[in-house]
């Protein structure tokens, strides 16, 4: 079971939330990070130097959060590397039917008061909860 770390959530979804406030403030663009990652490896995508310093910006604060205190983020899996593998490919196949993810419906969307990112949201959400189930109840796994 997952420990229940309420400061440490509180402070990352104030830096998330932050982070998505500034981007629309300074760029004028909605945090979605199926559409940063994709326009940073789609050739004549448009905004290519900010995706590209966004996601450097995501994957260095885990790395400088180590130095800074002197252990590593942890992060930890039971799950076979099957499971995750196939796990990402849903994820894929979900935010392209989707129309984006989490980060840019559930965040940003919500908080536009979005119709059709509320409806994304709550389905996300609804097929998070059923796989979450079937892997650990009905499989088994984890």
């Amino acid at each position: 079971m997952t420990e229940f770390t309420p400061i440490p959530a509180i402070l990352g979804g104030a830096l998330i939330g932050a982070s998505a406030v500034a981007l629309m403030a300074f760029n004028g663009r909605i945090a979605g990070l199926t559409g940063i990652l994709s326009g940073a490896m789609l050739p004549g995508a448009g905004g290519r130097g900010w995706r590209l310093a966004f996601l450097a910006g995501a994957i260095l604060a885990p790395a400088l959060m180590w130095l800074a205190l002197g252990a590593p983020v942890p992060f930890a899996s039971d799950l076979p590397a099957w499971a995750v593998i196939l796990s990402g490919l849903l994820v894929g196949v979900g935010v392209t039917y989707g129309g984006g993810c989490t980060s840019g419906h559930g965040v940003c969307g919500i908080a536009r008061l979005s119709p059709r990112s509320i409806a994304a949201t709550v389905v996300f959400m609804a097929f998070s909860g059923a796989t979450v189930f079937v892997v650990r109840h009905v499989l088994g796994v984890a």
